[in-house]
């Protein structure tokens, strides 16, 4: 025999949660697994099809050119130690005091150039690039590279252009400022420090700073990975680190 049903009772049964909910959350409530799983997707994507710094070589361009600036040069014996770099950069600016210890470290025993790779979101980036190529001209080269580092903190992060700034240093360091008003003005000055851009980015090159060693991109994560390449570099070159 079956049990009578009592209809008081069904209508006093309190509704669930999901159907007290609207249809139009019910949707999004649903949707967001499939949101989350397609953003996920796309992390994924980027970050495998991020580019990486490769080997020159295999880029087929080289980590230094006949043109580019060096700040220690010894010769062709010698390991080549390349820094891409951003004078705008903060983590440029935080490693300059420890690059100037192992560039007093090994003194007469490597090679080491500068590339320039202005970050597009920094305002003077490309100023202070232009600046100091400006002055490398003029064979000041490490007085302007010193002054850019020295006084970041003073004009890094400003929107504005930092141009007559620059150009005080060049007064400060006492370059022919004629000379250099004009460099500075050249388009040939912008396309040099372009080249090196381009440069970077066909390596790979997607922050800064990054070095390179003889033409192989370094993995840095601590100091002694760098003096730890530049040791067993000169050693296999039949030298004797320092």
């Amino acid at each position: 025999m079956s049990r009578p049903t009592h209809p008081a009772r069904l209508s006093h049964t309190s509704p669930s949660r999901w159907q007290r909910l609207s249809t139009s959350t019910k949707t999004m409530l649903i949707a967001i697994p499939s949101l989350i799983l397609v953003v996920g997707i796309i992390i994924l994507v980027a970050v495998l099809n991020r580019p990486a710094a490769g080997d020159a070589g295999s880029a087929g361009v080289d980590a230094v050119q006949p043109n580019s600036r060096y700040l220690d040069e010894v010769g062709e014996d010698a390991p080549t130690l390349v820094e891409f770099l951003d004078f705008e950069c903060g983590a440029c600016g935080g490693i300059y005091p420890a690059m100037e210890q192992i560039r007093e470290r090994y003194d007469g025993e490597i090679n080491y150039a500068i590339r320039y790779f202005p970050i597009p979101s920094h305002a003077n980036g490309l100023t202070s690039a232009i600046a100091v190529e400006a002055a490398a001209e003029q064979g000041e080269l490490e007085a302007m590279y010193r002054m850019m580092f020295e006084t970041q903190s003073e004009w890094g992060g400003q929107q504005e252009s930092q141009a007559d700034r620059f150009r005080g240093y060049a007064e400060q360091i006492g370059l022919d400022m004629e000379a250099y008003d004009a460099a500075v003005a050249d388009p040939e000055t912008e396309a040099r420090v372009e080249q090196d851009r381009l440069a970077g980015q066909a390596l790979g090159i997607s922050g800064t700073p990054t070095f390179f060693l003889d033409g192989e991109v370094l993995e840095l994560t601590q100091e002694s990975d760098l003096t730890g390449a530049l040791d067993r570099a000169i050693e296999d070159r039949g030298g004797e680190a320092p």
